[in-house]
């Protein structure tokens, strides 16, 4: 063998010369597709089974139904944006599913957590009190709210019955600094 001259053994790595890719032509003519991953995988993410809990009870739903259900609540206790939000959501698919409007299904919708009782405990307003018994369930406001409150009327004093009132609903009205013409309990 003259210097420079070696022989090439074909196999691993060295593959025969008629099954090499030709020159100017792809190993891989479909190649992978454009933009492929760019766009959102908004139907396997929203097509998902949750498990969502009302009254009490556990029903399977898709994710994208879920997410109008929370929207729809928030919406029901006083959130515009969410409102706004859910009420374009439903003329989207309305709009989608050529619906012109006439035929109108029944929706029953309870607000779970919504109104007042969703931001009384978490905001520390108020306690819930015998919350297992639905005949005696009440919420009792924490001192500082009923302070703050108290200050609010100015020149403007409660009548007996109202401070009644007032002092019933107070979680531990011994703890409140009650204004000097308080009469009530004092």
């Amino acid at each position: 063998m003259a210097a420079g001259q070696y022989w090439m053994i074909e196999g691993y790595g060295n593959p025969p010369t008629a099954t090499r890719f030709q020159k100017g032509r792809s190993g891989n003519p479909k190649g992978r597709p454009r933009n492929r991953h760019k766009t959102v995988p908004y139907d396997s993410v929203l097509g998902q089974m949750v498990t969502i809990r009302e009254d009490g009870r556990e029903r399977r739903v898709t994710a994208a139904e879920a997410f109008l259900l929370q929207l729809t609540q928030k919406g029901l206790a006083g959130d515009s944006a969410a409102a706004r939000d859910s009420l374009n959501a439903i003329e989207n698919a309305r709009s989608e599913r050529g619906d012109d409007g006439q035929h109108i299904d029944a929706i029953i919708l309870s607000a779970v957590g919504s109104g007042a009782d969703a931001i009384l405990e978490p905001l520390g307003l108020a306690k819930k009190k015998y919350p297992a018994d639905k005949k005696r369930v009440r919420w009792e406001l924490n001192p500082w709210i009923v302070e703050a409150a108290l200050d609010r009327p100015g020149e403007r004093r409660l009548t007996i019955e109202e401070q009644q009132e007032v002092w019933n609903a107070t979680r531990t009205p011994s703890k409140v600094n009650w204004p000097d013409w308080w009469e009530a309990n004092a």
